[in-house]
């Protein structure tokens, strides 16, 4: 099979000829052929997007919100036949896929969808004239996302923009470029106009080409603090909107008043959920002295149970990392946390068979990997890893871990555990990050906003604060009397 563009309502495989071959991780088996963009295919995207556009930013609110509504409902009626591509292009577990990714899609444009008639401006009254704002869309929008949640991201970006009225341009990871194409489908399905919603295929050159265009007005990715650095560079120069939501180094703090079965349950899911491959990760946790002990026992208990293997079979709790290369850059990190001096108390190897003795050994499969005799100053505590890697700190006082916990350039997420209520919020509120949970970890409702401080990002996506980042703001002056001059 060949993946191609989705341009203009419809699937083309462009006027390049170049392409490149997409690999399933839990077996590195050929998945398909996919067709890379080049500067043609994306002036015909930018063509038929504008077009869309001027039809777009015409229809009411109400009008714009049914169409992500029932985008919503067509996403929700494939919901098995999705997740399953998603499984197989991205190595995550079906059950993970089935319960988060495309739902969590739909979740994205039934909310913006519900909300799209509701976006407004304000009245003021002023002397003899009054006042009003209109929040009018940008343009044309460029999404670029990453490959670990390809269809919830490319949801993320979708439905804010087009709620505001916007249209957008879609680059997909090149390691997962499938599902944004359901997306795409299901938008000309739901009665969008073609071109709304564009897809193009490719590599770093055709996320350059976006960010370099003229006609496209604002550029929010989805990737690593190094790229987003390059495209907040890039989109300078035009003075273009940008949203990033990067990378992290997230702390989990677990105070001695923690219950400490649901503390090992968010340390495993802030680590070890779609195979510890989570921006937000809070792969820093930071664990009191007088539990350390007992919270080390159950987590390593529990981690070894962990039933790791093929990727489709719906008892499967843990999959394949997204490629070889990735699973060598985390085995890298594995061998500096040992050579620094950690412990690595569990994990970190490549197992020849899975949980129910089938053969794993030509996929990407990385035992859950925890050190413990962890230093703040060690690669593994200071650098994103981005695999299914736990490092495990102790701490006496609360002063303490908040100054160790915010020495990072990161501020992405962070979680705290504790019963008492008093901190908890004491200390949320003294952590330098954007997302954050008390008692939990790794939960994004539409409804909050997500995204970081310091180098882990720039806007929000989410929530009605994503509206002011697909806005821009007009006010209007309205003059009820004569106009008094001094000539």
């Amino acid at each position: 099979m060949v993946y191609t563009q989705f341009i203009d309502g419809a699937l083309t495989t462009g006027s390049n000829r170049e392409t490149w071959i997409n690999y399933n991780p839990a077996y590195n088996t050929p998945l398909e052929e996919v067709c890379q963009a080049n500067e043609e295919d994306i002036e015909a995207a930018v063509h038929s997007s504008a077009k869309a556009f001027r039809i777009w930013r015409a229809k009411t609110g109400a009008e714009r919100g049914r169409v992500l509504t029932k985008a919503a409902h067509i996403l929700r009626s494939r919901l098995e036949k999705i997740a399953l591509l998603e499984t197989q292009d991205v190595g995550k577990p079906i059950s993970e896929s089935l319960a988060v990714d495309v739902s969590s899609a739909a979740d994205a444009l039934e909310y913006f969808g519900g909300i799209a008639a509701s976006i407004h401006g304000e009245y003021v009254d002023l002397k003899n004239a009054f006042g009003y704002t209109r929040p009018e869309p940008l343009g044309i929008c460029a999404g670029i996302g990453a490959w670990n949640y390809p269809i919830q991201i490319a949801a993320w970006k979708a439905a804010p923009a087009l709620a505001c009225g916007n249209s957008m341009i879609f680059k997909p990871s090149e390691l997962t470029p499938v599902t944004a194409l359901e997306l795409a489908k299901a938008f000309m399905e739901a009665g969008a106009p073609p071109g709304l919603f564009n897809v193009v295929q490719g590599d770093g050159r055709v996320g350059a080409m976006l960010v370099n265009h003229p006609s496209i007005a604002k550029i929010s990715l989805t990737g690593s603090v190094s790229t987003g650095k390059k495209i907040f560079a890039g989109a300078a120069s035009q003075l273009k909107k940008v949203t990033l939501e990067l990378g992290g180094k997230s702390p989990l703090i677990i105070f001695e008043d923690a219950d400490i079965h649901n503390a090992v349950s968010a340390a495993m899911l802030a680590n070890f959920y779609t195979q510890g491959e989570v921006c937000s990760n809070g792969t820093r946790v930071f664990v009191h002295r007088q539990i350390f002990n007992s919270f080390l026992t159950q987590l390593k208990e529990r981690t070894e149970k962990i039933r790791l293997g093929e990727p489709a079979d719906p008892d499967t709790q843990m999959g394949a990392l997204i490629s070889k290369a990735h699973m060598e850059k985390i085995t890298r990190f594995i061998n500096s946390g040992k050579s620094s001096g950690a412990t690595l108390l569990t994990g970190g190897f490549q197992p020849e068979k899975d949980f129910k003795g089938r053969d794993i050994s030509s996929g990407n499969f990385l035992a859950p990997a925890i050190f413990t005799d962890c230093d703040d100053s060690m690669e593994i505590c200071k650098e994103e890893i981005f695999g299914p890697v736990l490092s495990v700190l102790s701490f006496d006082s609360e002063e303490e871990v908040i100054e160790r916990a915010n020495n990072t350039p990161y501020g992405l997420s962070a979680g705290v555990f504790t019963n008492d209520i008093k901190r908890g919020h004491r200390v949320i509120h003294q952590l330098q990050a954007g997302t954050c949970w008390i008692n939990n970890y790794n939960i994004t409702p539409i409804e909050l906003p997500f995204g970081g401080f310091k180098q882990s990002g720039q806007g929000r996506e989410n929530s009605l604060a994503a509206i002011q980042y697909y806005t821009q703001l007009k006010s209007v002056y309205v003059e009820l009397g004569n106009v008094e001059s001094p000539y």
